[in-house]
């Protein structure tokens, strides 16, 4: 397995793309163990992605780009406004609530942040924000739908490990409403630093938000209905996925009336893209998966944390530090379908509630994707704004600080993460 890991290594160094990088050096694993039949490397491949919870993925992917071309982006937008308009760097702020209000339509936090940086970054600039500021805020407020349901990060955790994603969705609600509180006080400071002052002298008055709030509620309800239908049975996680689909299409053409056929195709075209892109990089990994499950890689790890100690608040602090590095590195679903079957039953082992590291590894990893080397985000929402990334990515800091802040809220006080799946579907045990 060494082999297979160096090899892996050696390939993102090189710059391979990572589905080929991941797909080359599992198949190296059966290369170097002939007494393996060949069979299952097509097996493996074909297997990972007929999962039954997976088929959540390309349904909520799809159902997202049809709220985003409905116009119930553009009226969480008007919302998020509302609510923020009398505070410091409020187009910033802007960013942090609407990140906050996407989690339950995109589910993608790259595509989150690329989203607010095309629609709320020109507008940032023209009115003094600096290309830097402007790109980071929109690159990190994207993180926050790592935990806002229907997370996609979640929803492979959850297959890969075999945890309820109904929990997982229940809790990731309160972390990502402090993420958002965090990101927003941290706006707050920087702002008055560099005198990015407020757009209204006054807070909206209550007519006003509300009538924003009953605008956007459709889109509010999204999340909020996905829970309950789990929680009472009335669908699995990957029939809410379809519910998501027809969500979005009565919505668009009944409700808002903005779904065309223009704009249904452009979402297919858009899905159809991401889609395929996930996919392969889940047949792939599962031949990777097969071999570290086939040499005992977690048992290996497991023991050999355990060895340093049995704390659990230490172990997972030492988790948090290899996911964090290995979020610079690779892809948020590479680490989650790799990492998942190796730390699971580790941190069952000490303890540590399933639902609870869930939310934790989610928040850690993709968190990656705006740091560099390799971070997705962080390059995309740079060239979108025109901003060299070394300046996006100093701009950046105290915002990961308050994402910091976050993570060990939740790993300190794990009653803060369970308290929601615990009020909906009852105290679970490990």
């Amino acid at each position: 397995m060494a082999l297979v890991i160096v090899l892996f290594l050696f390939f993102l160094l090189l710059g391979m793309p990572i589905a080929f990088a991941i797909g080359i050096s599992g198949f190296s694993f059966f290369l170097s163990n002939p007494e393996i039949p060949m069979t299952i490397v097509v097996q493996k491949a074909l297997s990972t992605t007929q999962s039954f919870t997976m088929l959540a993925i390309p349904l909520f992917i799809f159902a997202g780009n049809l709220m985003n071309n409905t116009g119930i982006t553009k009226r969480l937008i008007k919302l998020a406004n509302v609510v923020t308009g009398h505070m410091y760097g409020n187009l910033a702020q802007v960013s942090c609530v609407l990140a906050t209000l996407m989690g339950g339509v995109s589910g993608s936090a790259t595509a989150d942040a690329a989203m607010q940086a095309r629609i709320l970054g020109p507008d940032m600039v023209k009115k003094g924000y600096s290309k830097g500021f402007a790109a980071a805020i929109n690159a990190v407020a994207g993180l926050i739908v790592a935990t806002i349901p229907p997370s996609m990060g979640l929803i492979i955790y959850g297959s890969v490990g075999e945890v309820s994603i109904g929990r997982l969705f229940a809790a990731g609600i309160l972390p990502g409403i402090l993420m958002m509180a965090f990101l927003m006080i941290a706006v707050s400071i920087t702002s008055r630093r560099n005198g990015y002052m407020p757009e209204n002298e006054k807070m909206s008055s209550p007519k006003e938000i509300f009538k924003a709030l009953i605008e956007g509620i459709w889109a509010l309800l999204f999340p909020i209905l996905l829970i309950l239908f789990i929680r009472f049975g009335i669908m699995t996680p990957s029939e809410s996925g379809a519910f998501a689909v027809v969500y979005a299409l009565v919505i668009g053409t009944i409700v808002y009336k903005e779904l065309t056929f223009k704009t249904l195709i452009k979402s297919l075209v858009d899905s159809s893209r991401d889609i395929a892109v996930i996919m392969f990089i889940i047949a792939l990994s599962g031949i990777f998966g097969y071999g570290v499950v086939y040499e005992q890689l977690p048992l290996q790890i497991a023991n050999g944390l355990l060895g340093v100690t049995s704390q659990p608040i230490l172990v997972l602090m030492m988790i948090i530090l290899i996911l964090a590095i290995c979020g610079m590195f690779m892809e948020t679903t590479i680490i989650a379908l790799i990492l998942t079957p190796i730390l699971l039953p580790m941190v069952k082992q000490i303890g540590v509630d399933p639902v609870h590291f869930g939310i934790i590894m989610m928040t850690v990893v993709t968190s990656g994707i705006v740091t560099p080397p390799v971070g997705v985000s962080l390059f995309a929402v740079s060239s979108i704004l025109e901003c060299p990334v070394e300046e996006t990515a100093k701009q950046e800091i105290p915002f990961l600080i308050a994402i910091l802040a976050v993570v060990l809220v939740c790993v300190f006080f794990p009653k803060f993460v369970l308290v929601i799946p615990d009020w909906i579907f009852g105290i679970a045990t490990i």
